[in-house]
């Protein structure tokens, strides 16, 4: 599956949703993306989660988009296994 930053997924397995804010390749072919959900009702934030690629499905929101031209920056830290 070709994962798309800015996309929405929802994870098939848990029902976990959220934005591809990154994505990281392995080579043992075990390829994850780190979804970032939305704020919750009360204003909280959830954590973004990583998951295996093909446990994704992809949601029809429209993709988000960033103006980094000038700010270039990360927002979760690399999985850990």
């Amino acid at each position: 599956m070709d994962v798309k930053l800015g996309y929405t997924y929802r994870d098939k397995v848990s029902g976990f949703r959220g934005v591809c804010t990154g994505t990281v390749q392995y080579l043992s072919g075990c390829n994850q993306a780190v979804l970032s959900p939305k704020v919750k009702a009360d204003g909280s934030l959830e954590r973004g989660e990583w998951f295996d690629v093909q446990r994704l499905a992809e949601e029809s929101d429209p993709p988000v988009t960033l103006e980094n031209d000038t700010t270039p920056g990360f927002g979760d830290a690399a999985p850990v296994r």
